[in-house]
């Protein structure tokens, strides 16, 4: 491989803890039971978001999608940056560098808040390009990823893309480029198996991977 494409949320930044809290919050705001812990949010959590937000337990008759959805990011966006980042991740980061890996973000999140993040943390430098969305609906980033493919030059079946979800595994498939599945975000391991995709426990075992 010579090119890794990265998610963000989940899979380089370590947001799962403040999600699942938010969530529980938000849903509690608004007179739902919540959803529980870790392991209940993973079970429910997937995109697109509306659809994650129904089998959480809200009714956009009684509160629209577009109304949640703001609510939640102002909560969210400051309080990410005391997230840490994943386990390994900087250090993953830094010998893909030294090996003369390309990498790139690629993100469901507004790219505003992508951007302070990544200067947050001080990994801007790493990678080649930061492709988030121009809104916070979280919405597919497919469109992003293509475009960005179209005018990189990159070969693609050299090329793989690092996320934490089915929905990772599926811009990797229309991509056209090779999936691998970090088991420590927002879905269990057992819904990211049973794509098909490369399973990983540790960012460190992308070293070794060829």
């Amino acid at each position: 491989m010579d090119t890794l494409i990265w998610d963000w949320n989940g899979t380089l930044m370590d947001d799962v803890d403040l999600c699942v809290r938010l969530l529980n919050e938000q849903l509690e705001r608004h007179g739902y039971p919540p959803v529980g812990g870790i392991d209940a949010y993973r079970r429910v959590f997937g995109f697109p978001i509306e659809a994650y937000y129904v089998r959480a337990g809200f009714d956009f008759s009684r509160h629209p999608y577009e109304q949640l959805a703001h609510e939640y990011m102002e909560r969210y966006v400051p309080e990410s940056f005391a997230c840490p980042m994943q386990p390994d991740a900087r250090e993953t980061l830094e010998a893909l560098r030294a090996r003369g890996v390309r990498q790139v973000i690629l993100s469901a999140s507004p790219i505003d808040t992508l951007l302070r993040h990544t200067d947050h943390y001080g990994v801007t430098e790493y990678f080649d390009a930061i492709l988030g969305l121009d809104d916070v609906y979280g919405k597919s980033k497919v469109e992003r990823g293509l475009a960005w493919i179209e005018t990189s030059g990159i070969d693609r079946t050299r090329a793989a893309m690092v996320g934490d979800s089915v929905h990772d595994f599926e811009v990797a498939s229309v991509l056209g480029v090779r999936s691998i599945l970090y088991s420590r975000g927002h879905q269990p391991r057992e819904t990211l198996e049973a794509t098909g995709a490369v399973v990983i426990d540790s960012l460190r075992e992308l070293l070794n991977l060829e």
